[in-house]
């Protein structure tokens, strides 16, 4: 399969590219690194990006995020950075490689666990999170009519995140990073479509 995977030098990415790499054909994309660079913020960079990349038989998103800081200090252009970014970054992403993936192809896109599970100054990544699953829940049907499946995977706090934000996430279990690839992988590769596959 001829993959373009967005996010590629990330924590996660650079470990579903490891995972994928010898037996696909993979792109990677991201803002300042990668084979191509796409601002997810910009309809038209996204565009450009594809214009690029041509055809592909499957789209996977593990970037995007969103400012934490404590709700009552909260802005509403700190919720649309959240919403521009990690929300309407992938919701776009998606829209516009609809055009782009060959029949039987698939999206993948990356919510995680605190639409689930929240923990203090996560308000805007909850609310993101959240709005990824419902945006995969609610365009599966008529991307399945296109021959197209799309899931989200929703992941909890990787272990190689621990040292670096494992503060912030007090009481969580850590998930293996192969365990996360695994969801990625089944995705990817597998038949389901329209699901929010997590692991926790």
């Amino acid at each position: 399969m001829k993959i373009l995977l967005v996010g590629g030098t990330g924590t996660i990415g650079k470990r579903i590219y490891w995972r994928l790499k010898d037996k696909h054909e993979l792109m990677t994309a991201g803002s300042k690194s990668g084979d191509f660079q796409v601002d997810m913020t910009s309809v038209d960079s996204i565009k450009s990006l594809f214009q690029q990349v041509g055809q592909v038989d499957a789209l996977v998103v593990a970037a995007g995020g969103g400012p934490m800081a404590p709700l009552e200090q909260l802005t509403e252009e700190q919720f649309y950075e959240g919403i521009r970014n990690k929300m309407m970054g992938q919701i776009n992403l998606a829209l516009i490689a609809q055009k782009h993936i060959n029949s039987g192809g698939s999206i993948t896109l990356t919510s995680g666990i605190l639409s689930e599970d929240p923990i203090a100054m996560g308000t805007v990544l909850s609310t993101v999170n959240g709005a990824v699953n419902g945006f995969v829940v609610g365009a599966a049907g008529e991307l399945f009519r296109q021959g197209i499946r799309i899931n989200a995977v929703s992941p909890g706090i990787v272990e190689a995140s621990m040292d670096n934000i494992g503060s912030y996430f007090p009481g969580h279990n850590p998930v293996p990073m192969d365990r996360v690839v695994n969801a990625y992988v089944k995705s990817i590769e597998g038949i389901r479509t329209g699901e929010i596959i997590r692991v926790f």
